[in-house]
């Protein structure tokens, strides 16, 4: 049993300075107000192996996941050397497992009038369900993903707001 959603959120900024925002996982405490703390598990520079523990508060419950890259694709600069030119493209995959279930989230970015539309995609998929995780999912699965589809438009709204300063 698979639950996904996808929202968009248009950001006046170009996609580097997006990217300068997603991928800054040390940072993200500071950006994302539904982040408690970030322990980072990986040194270096964001990219496919970086890992790190994210505490969060949802529905009144702390929890700490442990999150990774999958996949990175920076944005690619824009060609043509134009004073502003910005980035094109790019996009990011992380995983988690927690409580039996497999999350992805996805952020691709693309240009849009003279700013960048930053698309979040997010998967919950359970691992070896049960019967009785498949009817629990089914009961509240959507009442859980409406929450978590409110507490994603609202890490795109930081995300914007965080670039747009940038």
């Amino acid at each position: 049993m698979d639950h996904k959603t996808s929202l968009t959120q248009h950001i006046k900024a170009p996609a580097d300075k997006v990217w300068a925002v997603i991928s800054d996982i040390p940072g993200s405490a500071a950006t994302l107000s539904g982040v408690d703390s970030i322990q980072m598990l990986t040194q270096g520079p964001y990219g496919e192996g970086t890992r790190w523990k994210e505490s969060r508060t949802m529905m009144g419950r702390s929890e700490t996941v442990e999150m990774w890259v999958t996949q990175c694709e920076p944005p690619v600069p824009a060609h043509g050397g134009s004073a502003g030119g910005g980035a094109r493209g790019g996009s990011t995959t992380v995983k988690a497992l927690q409580g039996g279930a497999d999350y992805t989230s996805r952020f691709a970015l693309a240009e849009r009038d003279g700013g960048t539309d930053l698309t979040l995609t997010f998967g919950a998929e359970l691992v070896n369900p049960t019967r009785l995780s498949k009817i629990m999912m089914a009961m509240f699965g959507p009442i859980g993903m409406r929450i978590t589809r409110k507490a994603l438009a609202k890490d795109l709204a930081e995300i914007a707001a965080k670039a747009e300063s940038l």
